[in-house]
């Protein structure tokens, strides 16, 4: 009797960079998806990790073998070349993208498949993002400060269009595989590199998309829990992320010819800035508006290129 062949329809590719053990958490969540296993698989991009990635995946994919679970390495080190090294090796119609720091629910691959079947003209879509903080969320912390932070995404609880000017959230985006193709997928002269906080390799593929008339679609039953630890919430850590944020902010305004509505933004953002910051401190809140201050001048910083 002749096998029935089944077809990977979705590609789920993790980039990962020496965090094996929240690598781990994320396999897992990935191993509790409700979709038929033959019809999605898993690729890790392990981009030169020094730890024991290798065997920490080694180890797990021998525990799910009816699962299509593999790894390659990337050796050009940066997280552009780790995703676009995932999409040239993945087989499925779609293609998923999240990151090692996450846990997705288990009907995360069915949501994306089902809403990509029944909607034949969506080229790309993002879900849902839920911030999870182990140590607890800080007091300094507002909706503006933690957007670089974190990244939340709630858009409600049915499917829709992004609102005009927001994207999906690089750690959770899925793909036409043969549209990422068509655009060139991830521009390697953004995204972090190593342990370097610049960005922007996803706001700049969907720049080039929505320039192409490419409308954004919310997919509110894929959804990822964005773990955040206690050493990325230090004052340090913000300062730098901040700063790479303004980088990678000159850097896209640089390739899409725009430099100068990049500077008349943010002197509008600074006067937003500096009225959000006298309303907290009014509202006895002054953690809030002094991180906020914080975080405006580091962008600030990063796009001018001051060290």
């Amino acid at each position: 009797m002749t096998p029935i062949l089944i077809m990977v329809r979705l590609s789920l590719i993790i980039a990962t960079y020496n965090r094996s053990a929240q690598l781990l958490v994320a396999l897992r969540s990935v191993a509790a998806q409700t979709a038929v296993p033959e019809e999605w698989e898993c690729i890790v991009v392990d981009n030169n990790s020094s730890d024991d990635t290798q065997r920490v995946f080694g180890d797990f994919a021998g525990e799910h073998p009816s699962l299509n679970l593999r790894i390659v390495t990337e050796t050009n080190q940066g997280l552009s070349y780790a995703r676009n090294r995932g999409i040239a090796e993945s087989r499925g119609e779609y293609v998923a993208v999240i990151d090692d720091d996450e846990r997705v629910n288990p009907e995360f691959i069915r949501a994306y498949t089902d809403l990509f079947d029944a909607h034949p003209d969506c080229v790309a879509a993002g879900g849902r993002v839920v911030p999870e903080y182990p140590s607890g969320r800080p007091a300094w912390m507002s909706r503006f400060t933690e957007k670089p932070v974190a990244n939340p995404t709630d858009w409600g609880c049915e499917v829709r269009p992004f609102p005009a000017g927001r994207i999906p959230a690089g750690g959770n985006m899925a793909f036409r595989r043969d549209a990422l193709l068509r655009y060139g997928g991830f521009d390697t002269s953004l995204g972090r590199v190593g342990s370097k906080l610049t960005g922007g390799e996803e706001s700049d593929l969907f720049e080039r998309m929505a320039d192409d008339g490419v409308r954004f679609t919310y997919v509110p039953d894929a959804i990822i829990w964005h773990i955040i630890p206690s050493e990325k919430l230090t004052a340090d850590y913000f300062a730098r992320l901040s700063f790479n944020t303004g980088v990678s902010q000159r850097r896209r305004a640089e390739l899409h010819g725009r430099v100068g509505r990049l500077f008349a933004g943010e002197a509008v953002k600074w006067g937003a800035t500096l009225v959000l910051a006298v309303c907290y401190i009014a509202t006895l809140r002054p953690s809030k508006g002094i991180w906020l201050v914080k975080m405006r001048y580091g962008i600030s910083r990063g796009i001018m290129r001051k060290e």
